[in-house]
């Protein structure tokens, strides 16, 4: 099914994609929220730039978008899938608990902020380029994975990285030299066993964007959990 955005408003938008229980490909998109909020069993594709909260509390649906994505990406999803062929904007994965979110680009700032697990859920985010300033801020579960893919000289992680973490994992594909991250975490070079960990994760970005897995996986990665189970305590009590 083809559904035409243009001029059409997300309430709109998302009513139509409730209707249709076939694969739905939106085009003209332009900077429709909340678009497939909450929804489940659906298969979404979307042509043009989706607003803020794409795919928010999903719960299940699957969704591919072909250029950017804006904010809030994946915002307290549960369930599901969401592809984006670009960048995103800042706040992607916020409270996500479930699913797992693929990015070919860059991410903005604060990219996993309070990610959790819930239950059997553990949610999954993988970003091909570059994740922005607070990256992992209070992440409390689940696993980011940045690949810094054609980065160049850039760095793979912005200032201040794992503020706050008290939970999850986090896998950079660099050794880190140069990022500075807070006293309350561990990070050390991947082993064996964190590598075969990672492979899951990496394999499937690497068949939805067309990455060679071994070359990918030949570069050094850096493995960053908390050490700490009070992770605040510096923050606020003078020592």
């Amino acid at each position: 099914m083809l559904l035409n955005a243009n001029k059409l408003d997300y309430k709109v938008l998302n009513e139509n994609l409730r209707k249709t229980h076939e694969h739905c490909t939106i085009t003209d998109c332009c900077g429709q929220r909340f678009i497939a909020a909450g929804m489940s069993d659906k298969e979404i594709t979307i042509d043009g730039v989706p607003g803020n909260a794409l795919g928010a509390y999903l719960n299940g649906a699957t969704i591919t978008v072909n250029t950017n994505a804006q904010d809030a990406v994946g915002d307290t999803m549960n369930k599901g899938k969401i592809v984006v062929h670009g960048n995103i904007g800042d706040a992607a994965g916020y409270a996500m608990r479930g699913g797992k979110i693929f990015v070919k680009g860059n991410a903005g700032y604060r990219a996993g902020i309070h990610m959790k697990a819930y239950k059997d859920k553990v949610p999954v985010m993988v970003i091909g380029g570059t994740a922005g300033s607070f990256l992992g801020e209070y992440q409390a579960g689940g696993v980011i994975v940045v690949l810094g893919l054609e980065a160049k000289d850039k760095k793979i992680v912005g200032f201040f990285p794992c503020t706050g973490m008290h939970g999850g994992k986090m896998f950079l594909r660099s050794e880190c030299r140069d990022v500075r991250f807070p006293s309350q975490i561990t990070a050390r070079l991947a082993d064996d066993s964190d590598m075969e960990e990672l492979k899951k994760y990496v394999s499937e970005y690497c068949v939805l964007f067309g990455y060679d897995i071994n070359e990918v996986l030949m570069s050094p990665f850096t493995v960053i959990t908390p050490d700490s189970k009070n992770p605040y305590k510096q923050m606020y009590v003078a020592n």
